[in-house]
């Protein structure tokens, strides 16, 4: 008895010794892990084979989520990208950090222009570059650039954490590709020709009248008028006429390297810095941000690509990005380096429904069984893919139905890096791991609020102790036409005015059994609808006293393109060209 209770003791202190080296091996793999976020621009939810497309081929995103996690119910903080990109950086609603506008205009649309993310937030780079990180963006941005001067980069993304910048500091626009169109030239004949049509008008009227006797109108008052009529109108041709010049380049850290942009190989150039940026950190934590400017349109594919889809230049840019990521996630294996990193795989937004080509070919994605897309808060605007893979630390094959946002991914990678949340402001994200290693089975987001662009457009209620998530909507963009699923005559919804109709009382969903939201709840067919509705408002009340004032960085004044404020590889008497990317590539190819 003596011999077997030694025995025993010797293997229960065998056993417990196993136990702390797993756990202290556990430790290390899940403390300072690389991080890779990949970001789309403009996909559905529908378009990829892992939320049920079996049309377009995506193995590469697939098996990220038969190696990990797919989160079902995940939101982005905004149906646009500007918002829902400052959101994602910085874990907060975009409201709070003035990257929510008042006016019609939700997204930075010039180089120029002086809005952006401000100094003063705190993003996930920043945190992680003080904690030994290598950092870098590859990509689309979105967030600004300068302030007061063309080389002050205030809003630059290497002022916001990031060791290595190569991409684009404004958007890809039908305006950049020549032959795709124009976003500019329907809302400015919209907007201008009427004023342009009064201002002449009435320049030919005081003329006239000065000439016959009629009024007495200073002949230099009429001179200065006519004047800066002229001038404005000759800088708005200039700087149309200029558009693809001035506002589409591509940079590497504060440097221009092609202006105009060329979209010759473009995600294979992405990709490449992608892999080398990977290759150059492989015995350091790293945090890489690759934010592609597949699919928002001007639309593009390789000639590997091009044709190849059975859905157009979408379906070729959608199997074009799932290549990069299948090279991104080779390099990884290639180097050992899965299992020490944590990759995540969104979209900034739903996808942009109304985008139809000049020749009538559909440009726009799926949202699959939602309703509505782009610049809406109807599901098929704010549900997107969420994908999140760490091989031996969460669950692979695992599904999540429960309400996330990709404002989480915000306090979820600064954990894991053991840095300090910030401890002076709200953050509106919750950290992740807990759901993705199945410790916990309930977000802990009970209430989710829903922008268009500064107003609050809908709130997301899942209470603790039902499967419902209850949504109410206070208002709904007005479809054009009516019995269609967008805004097809102004090509995006936007969020106030005429262009939206208000809900007295709002919309009630359950989108546990209506996530088309095809049919509102009505006191009739819910028991606690004025209940729910009181419970909403509460939440409302509380939401809107955590909200501090601060300086709008989407009004018109820093919208405008300010001409000072125009970065230029060359001079503006040189049509501001320049190919140094090119020559580059062309050197490395001489060199081999």
């Amino acid at each position: 008895v003596f011999h077997l209770f030694l025995h025993t003791r010797k293997k229960m202190r065998l056993l417990l010794f196993l136990v702390i080296c797993q756990c202290a091996i556990n430790s290390v793999k899940t403390h300072n892990p690389n991080v890779i976020l990949l970001m789309a621009d403009d996909l559905g939810i529908g378009d990829l084979g892992c939320y049920g497309n079996r049309t377009l081929r995506t193995s590469n995103i697939d098996r990220l989520a038969e190696e990990g996690v797919t989160l079902t119910q995940h939101i982005a903080a905004s149906p646009l990208c500007t918002p829902s990109r400052a959101a994602f950086l910085t874990g907060r609603y975009p409201i709070r950090s003035g990257m929510a506008a008042f006016s019609r205009v939700g997204v930075f649309l010039f180089s120029a222009s002086s809005g952006g993310l401000p100094s003063e937030e705190i993003t996930f780079s920043k945190l992680l570059k003080q904690r030994g990180y290598a950092t870098a963006l590859i990509g689309k941005w979105h967030l600004g650039m300068n302030c007061e001067s063309s080389n002050d980069f205030c809003h630059h993304p290497l002022s916001h954490g990031f060791d290595y910048f190569y991409g684009l500091t404004v958007t890809n626009f039908r305006d950049c590709k020549p032959g795709q169109g124009s976003v500019f030239l329907k809302g400015v004949q919209k907007s201008l020709v009427i004023p342009i049509q009064i201002t002449g008008i009435t320049l030919v009227s005081l003329a006239i009248v000065q000439y016959i006797g009629l009024l007495k109108v200073p002949f230099q008052a009429l001179g200065y008028c006519l004047l800066i009529t002229a001038i404005s109108l000759a800088v708005l041709i200039f700087f149309f006429y200029h558009f693809r010049h001035l506002n589409c380049f591509l940079m590497r850290d504060h440097q221009i390297i092609q202006q105009p942009l060329s979209y010759e190989n473009l995600t294979q150039r992405l990709t490449k810095e992608a892999m080398q940026f990977i290759r150059r950190n492989t015995d350091t934590p790293f945090l890489l941000f690759l934010s592609y400017l597949h699919v928002h349109t001007a639309l593009y594919a390789s000639k590997n690509f091009r044709g190849k889809s059975k859905h157009g230049l979408y379906g070729d840019a959608v199997e074009e990005m799932d290549w990069s990521v299948g090279q991104v996630l080779d390099v990884l294996e290639k180097y050992n380096l899965s299992d020490k990193t944590l990759v995540y795989f969104t979209s900034d937004q739903g996808a942009h429904v109304e985008e139809i080509s000049s020749t009538g070919e559909v440009h726009g994605g799926y949202n699959g069984i939602y309703k509505g897309g782009k610049s809406m808060n109807w599901e098929g605007g704010i549900r997107v893919p969420g994908l999140l893979r760490w091989p031996g630390v969460i669950q692979a094959g695992a599904y999540i139905d429960e309400p996330t946002s990709n404002m989480d991914i915000f306090p979820t990678v600064v954990k894991l890096a053991e840095a300090q949340l910030p401890s002076d402001r709200i953050i509106d994200g919750h950290d992740l791991m807990p759901l993705l290693q199945g410790k916990v089975t309930r977000s802990k987001h009970e209430f989710l609020f829903h922008y268009c662009n500064a107003y609050l457009n809908a709130v997301r209620w899942h209470p603790g102790n039902s499967e419902s998530v209850w949504k109410v909507v206070f208002f709904t963009p007005n479809f054009s036409p009516e019995d269609s699923n967008g805004c097809y005559d102004s090509h995006v919804c936007f969020c106030h005015g005429g262009f939206i109709t208000q809900h007295d009382p709002p919309l009630l969903f359950d989108l546990s059994r209506d996530p088309e939201e095809k049919v509102p709840l009505t006191p009739e067919t819910e028991s606690r609808f004025y209940e729910i509705l009181r419970v909403i408002h509460l939440a409302v009340d509380d939401h809107t006293r955590s909200l501090h004032p601060v300086p709008d960085q989407l009004s018109w004044d820093n919208l405008l393109w300010k001409p000072w404020l125009q970065v230029c590889c060359s001079s503006l008497f040189q049509s501001c060209y320049c190919d140094y990317d090119s020559e580059g590539r062309l050197l490395e190819v001489h060199s081999g």
